[in-house]
């Protein structure tokens, strides 16, 4: 065992632990959810730090040797963390200990990531973990850095992707629809006003209409990733970049651009980026009202199902499983009931970030970890959905 030491004291680590005693001290703290932080989101934790390191470098702040051994490190947990992203199991999270649910505002995940930083590169200089006096997580790694510019900055990043990968899954979904809605275009049926029989529509003119919604969602979503771009890093603490060098401030975005491959940009004001979130509503927003229209395109298809001897019986859905324990024989509409599950679990994660979005006080908002949790996890679920 190893021991570390900070302003509340001193805990015993594993000799092994890429971790150090702040993310030990969270993770005692905190073991609420039993869930892992988002992978996207130590990603994008990762190259923000990446981007930080090589500006500190270039701005003359940080000594080569330091550098290469942050860098190396940071780009051997980013090749873990991608394994991990394409479903392979590896020890990224025997190192992100933290859990997603925090007090603090991020700074357990921050110091979390400036920890494994750290140690990573202590190792690749053949010291022992712990030895911060080769590489320390906060005077080195955390260096011209803030958890408050750091934690946002990181969930855009990561918020991009998976909103990139939601637009994919929306382009499956509209053309299905469309497919659809050429083939039945000759099958008529009652269309129906309030459940009641009103005119005849074809089977495919209803599915042209689903498609049609899916598009906009579709474009919706495409819109809003504009507003994620704009990013607070080098703003440090309170957005008016104290501990930062102006020469930093100056670089830092365009080389995060430049390794995340990503528009990104400055905000005009890093006050208001730092202290405002409410871009997050917005885009929430926006995957809500996607969510809604699979609801409805979801209900209509139970409806139509129904039965198959007692009820609409209009279109007959792919048996997938058994679907009761007592009867035999009977099939349910198991993916369309998820989907609304899933859907309405969205529609509820939209009012708890406004609401948390809502409780940020003066010069930060101190709720950005679950805002991070709840926002990922909507786009992740309605993207597998």
């Amino acid at each position: 065992m190893r021991v570390e030491t900070d302003s509340l004291g001193s805990l015993e680590l594993p000799d092994d632990a890429y971790y150090g005693i702040h993310s030990l001290r969270s993770f005692q703290n905190f073991p609420i959810s039993g869930e892992k932080i988002h992978p996207y989101l130590i990603k994008a934790y990762l190259q923000v730090k990446l981007a930080a390191a090589e500006t500190n470098y270039k701005c003359g702040l940080l000594f080569k040797e330091k550098y290469d051994a942050i860098s190396e490190a940071i780009n051997e947990l980013l090749a873990e963390i991608e394994s991990c992203i394409k479903g392979n199991m590896n020890s990224i999270y025997e190192k992100v200990i933290v859990d997603p649910l925090q007090g603090g505002a991020g700074t357990s995940l921050n110091m979390n990531i400036n920890e494994i930083i750290a140690n990573t590169a202590i190792k690749i200089l053949g010291k022992d973990f712990g030895d911060y006096n080769v590489i320390h997580p906060l005077d080195d790694v955390n260096l011209s850095q803030s958890t408050n510019d750091t934690f946002p900055t990181s969930l855009k990043i990561a918020a991009i992707s998976l909103l990139r990968e939601l637009q994919d899954s929306f382009a499956v979904l509209q053309n299905s629809l469309q497919k659809k809605e050429n083939e039945f275009k000759n099958v008529l049926k009652i269309g129906r006003t309030q459940f009641q029989d009103a005119v005849p529509i074809t089977l495919g003119q209803e599915f042209g209409a689903y498609a049609q919604a899916i598009a906009r969602d579709r474009w919706r979503l495409y819109n809003t990733e504009e507003r994620l771009r704009s990013v607070n890093l080098g703003g440090t603490a309170v957005g008016n970049s104290v501990a930062a060098t102006k020469e930093y401030v100056l670089n830092v975005n365009n080389i995060l651009k430049k390794i995340t491959k990503l528009p990104l940009a400055k905000g005009e004001d890093l006050i208001d980026t730092t202290q405002n979130l409410d871009v997050f509503v917005e885009v929430h927003g926006i995957v809500k009202a996607g969510a809604t229209s699979i609801i409805k395109m979801c209900n209509d298809l139970r409806f139509m199902s129904s039965g198959p001897n007692g009820g609409i019986g209009e279109i007959n859905l792919p048996p997938m499983q058994a679907g009761s324990s007592i009867m035999p024989g009977k099939i349910n509409p198991v993916i369309l009931e998820n989907s609304i599950q899933i859907c309405e679990l969205v529609k509820s994660n939209d009012v708890l970030i406004s609401n948390l979005v809502s409780n940020g006080n003066l010069e930060l908002n101190a709720f950005m970890p679950m805002i991070a949790h709840t926002l990922l996890k909507s786009f992740s679920l309605l993207r597998n959905c």
